[in-house]
């Protein structure tokens, strides 16, 4: 029952009159829903499983295609597209109409789709989809318009590619394969034309059926059958000879007139065994044969090795006269080509270069220098070089950062071994636009690595490469069971750009503190072990006078002698052992981020830490933070001293919701300092916990300077294991709901955000002081003041101290973000300590917008002009279900908002945007929303991504949601969306990224100042190109006939051949011909007004002309009227004689 005492009364009375607000005090928000469009801006990373690969001679234009669908358009460096197939169906092989902005892609579901990419964003002209028979290959000759199709069945069509349209002319498989032939030939895995003569199409079917097809007479010239099953053909440039690849690693070579018995038989892998016998190779996937006017020809191949331990890495032979070159390839080769300096294929190619596509990397290999060097890749194809873990984008980050990283980074690159040449794929024009702004990208990997990359202006370029691991020895042994396959995984990074502070939280339950210096350096890395298990003592012994064992004092790690094993003083053994070791004595750090701190998390009695969910750094406290699934520990950066490490529970002191037993144990007389004593916190009266005040007891424990690397430390406060820590579901890390049906079951509260501050924690704070704030996976937010020393010398020998206080807010889910307003709205910058080269010396602590642009909206001061009851801070606070505005010091929640309903939010974070903050959310239905601060008056609502698409980086399926199972509803999803949440990211002037794919990171946009600006920043793939004229015939090859034909195919496969059955394929005009066709139409309605407006003219001339002619013909009738009327009275009176 709620208590009414009358101090509360006149609390409550005196933050009811503080929040009337005055007229010339209402904060005016400029934020509009006009202000917002959410679009897709650039795609960085390769192409993730890779499918089909084209190449465009003249446009110097390169295509891939996925198995999801996509396709990406790559030029020179700044130049690529990526679009996507409405269908998501694999794309199977890409054509280009060479040098016309256009190309052809064949897809699983037997579609075929034009693509026009003469304009910036490619776009899908018309469709095809075949009914009855699956599309197995596809063909489109040089400068032809009709379109070879290939199926499963042994069929071959013709598309007209202007109009999408079959043709008539169909070669069937029954007629192509001779009549004696009793089984069928199976699916069509070749079509090309003779290089010399059009007419003729050699076909090549799976079984190694191979036909010469007559296009004029409709029959076949040559027709032969290879011993072994097909999987590729080339033709020779003179179009005599053409040779095959098949599936037990042999070349055979066919000569036209010398069918059905081949030219020549090799297997180039084949080795003689011991019985005189040629191994057993692996299949040739494909081959191609080009000639130079040197007169040596190349046969470059993928595959063909033998099955022994020598040949199986993947691989590419190129054989250039009578030399024989294995180029082994680090992923299994899904296709090749070979970049040619003509297109035409009836001359001397001229290779210069192979672009090979593999599963994971896109290699190009230079020809023409010996020893075929690669050439070094301009594009961001290695951000999967490790498995990514997490994202942090930094948008309108410091201006000098980017040259700091690339100087350090710069020296760390080997670049030997690389062609000297430019790289070949030179198609498109890209030209750098200036930024008011600068961006940076962090990605965390599995090894343990974090790359910087600059991703100003569209790009994605890598600075710099981190190695966390060096700060580590290498693990003995494989890790044990429960721990994670990759102990150096980067979870968690936090960056103070400022101060080039770095943070950085591992899966084995490690921190890491790296300070950036531009030179080399010799020092010793400080570390200290910090359990984070928490043991509670059996409900009798839960008496205040009881007495926890203390614990082992926490030492670094270099002066701990015995860190395996470690007893307590009570004679209990616990056993202390980390799963990682620090690196002993003076280690030579290279430029750039320097290991300066490690706090290890060791495993108590052989089971392993929680996870780390939480971290934050402050330089200007000189303090870092992080939770963890069960608890938080502070660290005292510049002293390398824990100052905290307490259980969750243990925060709430006395005024715990879910009312457990308290975990801290009571100090031994001998702990502690007087100092604390002295200066510990008080809570408020009053507790704000969804409205309820709670009056927690006094006595709160405060907790100082702990551990330290002096051996004269003192230690900090023991911890204990809780003795029932599961959590609410086993497969579901977090809890989606703060109101759970019951409160004895809760025993693990997860630490998930975590905010250094300058701000108030009592009603009666009359300045702000620094603070950390803590919001949990039960929806709580928490307090704790921080007193730090004066700044100088007694920053470095007086403890910090901190104290856990009473004050509580709570919200329903897990609590995402945190931030702090001004009296005006205006977003709060954090404090951070200025960065100083090493020769420097001096500190200096800066309270000023951490942006170097002064068009965010950001607070001038950190105090408002009020009188001394007005609240002059806000605290934003969002959850997984609602956000809060409450305003401070009165606690009083102004503003709230309902975010989801049946949903939760994934990601949450306030940006600055046009000189103005707002709160956007990514919710689990897909959608992007944004509220305005601090009405958090919804602006948008859009829909954006599902959240199954990226279902690739959890491990789980079919989790259900708990919160959705105590509403009596059932919800799956794919997993806990912790992982998903660390690799999506919000940043300033509306930007955004999310890992799209396990090897892609996709940029995105809430700006619709941005997307206005975003055609000025994408390159030009199409460029107008020359057509090199085709070879000229000789003078003897012209007389004899021995020249190339040319063939009328319009005559063979247009209006003459018929028409094609409708349901052989049905016709689908894309987006673009619908535009087009609209636009006929309302040209044909328009002609049609205009011809109807012509003859409605032409009928009023005709009736204005025969009016006329009325009014005259009236006028002669009375004229004759009068006339007759006169002659009768002339000769009225008149006798008969008298005439």
């Amino acid at each position: 029952m709620k208590k009414f005492t009358f101090k509360g009364v006149l609390d409550g009375f005196r933050s009811s009159v503080s929040q009337q607000t005055r007229a010339d005090q209402e904060i005016v928000e400029t934020l509009r829903p006009d202000n917002f469009q959410v679009a897709k801006t650039f795609r960085h990373g390769f192409p993730y499983q890779p499918t089909a690969l084209a190449f465009d001679p003249i446009q110097h234009l390169l295509a891939i295609g996925t198995k999801t669908g996509s396709l990406r358009i790559l030029g020179r460096p700044g130049v690529d597209a990526h679009v996507r197939h409405e269908s998501d169906a694999a794309v199977l092989q890409i054509q280009f109409l060479v040098n016309e902005g256009a190309l052809v892609t064949a897809t699983s579901d037997d579609s075929l789709h034009l693509w026009n990419f003469r304009q910036k964003r490619p776009e899908v002209v018309h469709s095809l989809k075949f009914q009855r028979e699956r599309i197995t290959y596809i063909h489109l000759p040089l400068q032809s318009k009709w379109l070879y199709v290939g199926t499963e069945r042994g069929n071959i069509h013709v598309v007209n590619i202007e109009s999408f349209v079959l043709s008539g002319y169909v070669i069937n498989w029954n007629k192509a394969i001779e009549v004696s032939r009793k089984t069928h030939p199976g699916p069509v895995v070749h079509l090309s034309d003779n290089p010399l003569d059009a007419s003729k199409l050699l076909i090549g079917f799976e079984s190694g059926q191979i036909v010469l097809w007559d296009l004029r007479t409709r029959t076949a010239d040559i027709r032969c059958q290879t011993s072994e099953p097909l999987k590729s053909i080339t033709w020779h440039h003179e179009g005599k000879q053409f040779m095959c690849s098949h599936t037990d690693g042999s070349l055979t070579t066919w000569a036209t007139r010398q069918a059905p018995k081949p030219v020549s038989v090799s297997q180039p892998h084949a080795k003689t065994n011991k019985d005189g016998k040629l191994e057993s190779c692996k299949p040739i996937q494909k081959v191609e044969w080009k000639t130079s006017r040197t007169g040596e020809s190349y046969i470059i191949f993928s595959g063909g090795l033998t099955y022994d331990k020598a040949g199986r890495s993947p691989s590419i032979t190129v054989i250039h006269g009578k030399t024989t070159t294995v180029l082994e390839m680090e992923h299994n080769v899904v296709d090749f080509i070979t970049l040619c300096e003509s297109p035409w294929t009836s001359d001397f190619q001229e290779p210069y270069a192979i672009v090979v596509l593999l599963n994971n990397d896109l290699v190009v290999i230079d020809l023409l220098t010996t020893g075929y060097p690669c050439f070094e890749n301009p594009y961001p194809m290695d951000i999967h070089e490790s498995p990514v873990t997490c994202c942090s984008y930094f948008a309108d980050c410091p201006s000098d950062l980017i040259p700091a990283f690339y100087s350090v980074g710069a020296r760390a690159k080997n670049r030997t071994g690389f062609s000297e040449k430019e790289w070949p794929l030179s198609g498109g024009e890209w030209s750098t636009t200036s930024c008011s702004y600068y961006e940076i990208i962090l990605t965390g990997h599995a090894d343990g690595s974090i790359k910087f990359w600059d991703a100003s202006a569209g790009t994605l370029q890598v600075l710099y490469k981190l190695k966390t691991a060096k700060v580590f020895e290498k693990p003995k042994s494989k890790s044990v069971d429960g721990a994670d396959d990759d102990p150096f995984a980067i979870q968690l990074i936090s960056l103070c750009p400022e101060s080039r502070k770095l943070c950085v939280a591992g899966a084995s339950s490690h921190v890491v503190l790296f300070k950036f210096r531009k030179q080399e350096s010799v020092s010793e890395t400080c570390a200290l072990e910090i359990p984070i298990v928490y043991d509670a003592a059996e409900e009798e012994d839960c008496s205040p006078e009881y007495e926890y064992p203390p614990r082992p004092s926490l030492t670094s790690k270099h002066e701990s002698t015995d860190s395996d094993n470690k007893k307590g003083s009570s004679g209990s053994s616990t056993e202390f052992a980390t799963p990682l070791k620090v690196r002993q004595g003076p280690q030579k750090k290279p430029p750039g981020f320097q290991a300066h701190l490690v706090c290890l998390t060791p495993c108590v009695n052989g089971e392993q830490p929680g996870q780390i969910t939480s971290l934050s750094i402050n330089s200007s406290y000189g303090l870092m933070a992080y939770g963890t699934e069960t608890g938080i520990v502070i660290i005292d950066i510049v002293q390398k001293t824990c100052l905290l490490n307490m259980a969750s529970p243990d925060l709430y002191g006395s005024a715990d919701p879910y009312q457990r037993v308290p975990r801290s144990p009571k100090r031994n007389p001998g702990e502690g300092n007087s100092r604390e004593a002295d200066e510990r916190c008080r809570s408020p009266s009053t507790d704000q916990i969804n409205g309820v005040c709670v009056s927690p007891t006094a006595g709160k424990q405060n907790v100082g300077a702990g551990s330290t690397c002096s051996p004269r430390a003192r230690p900090p406060e023991p911890v204990r294991r809780s003795k029932s820590q599961d959590k609410l579901d086993s497969s579901f890390s977090r809890s989606r709901s703060s109101s759970m049906s019951s409160l004895e079951n809760i025993s693990s509260e997860a630490i998930h955000c975590l905010a250094f501050a300058d701000s108030y924690t009592k009603k009666s704070d009359p300045t702000t002081s620094p603070t950390l704030w803590v919001g949990t996976s039960l929806g709580s937010v928490l307090t704790i003041t921080i007193n730090l020393p004066p700044a100088g010398e007694t920053r470095l020998t007086q403890p910090v101290i901190v104290s856990p206080c009473g004050t509580i807010f709570r919200l329903k889910g897990c609590i995402l973000t945190m931030s702090f307003l001004d009296c005006n709205g205006a977003l709060i910058p954090y404090s951070y300590e200025a960065w100083r080269d090493e020769n420097k010396d001096g500190r200096e602590k800066i309270k000023t917008p951490t942006k170097s642009s002064s068009n965010n909206r950001m607070s001038p001061t950190l105090g408002g002009q009020q009188d001394q009851f007005g609240d002059r801070q806000f605290v934003v606070l969002t959850s997984e279900k609602q956000a809060r505005v409450v305003a401070l010091p009165s606690h009083n929640c102004v503003y709230r908002q309902q975010l989801a309903e049946t949903d939760f939010v994934v990601k949450a974070e306030i940006i600055s945007l046009k000189d103005s903050v707002c709160l956007v959310c990514y919710i689990s239905n897909g959608h992007i929303t944004a509220c305005s601060l601090p009405s958090l008056r919804p602006l948008i609502d859009i829909e954006f991504l599902p959240l199954p698409d990226l279902s690739f980086q959890t491990t789980k399926q079919g989790i259900v949601d708990p919160m959705l199972s105590i509403w009596g509803q059932q919800m799956f999803v794919n997993e806990d969306t912790d992982q998903i949440a660390r690799t999506f990211c919000f940043s300033n002037r509306g930007h955004g990224l999310y890992l799209c794919s396990p090897s892609e990171v996709q940029k995105f946009t809430v700006s619709s100042e941005f997307c206005a600006s975003l055609a000025e920043m994408v390159g030009d793939l199409f460029l107008p190109h020359d057509m090199p004229e085709p070879p000229k015939e000789s003078f003897f090859k012209g007389l004899f006939g021995g020249g190339s034909r040319s063939l009328d195919r319009e005559e063979l496969f247009g209006e003459a051949s018929g028409r094609a059955s409708r349901s052989v394929a049905k016709h689908i005009p894309g987006p673009s011909a619908n535009i087009q066709e609209m636009g006929q139409r309302v040209g044909t309605v328009t002609g049609e007004i205009s011809r109807a407006h012509q003859l409605m003219v032409e009928r009023g001339d005709k009736l204005s002309q025969l009016e006329e002619r009325s009014a005259r013909m009236m006028s002669e009738a009375e004229n004759f009227s009068q006339s007759a009327h006169n002659l009768m009275l002339k000769y009225k009176d008149k006798k008969w004689y008298q005439l």
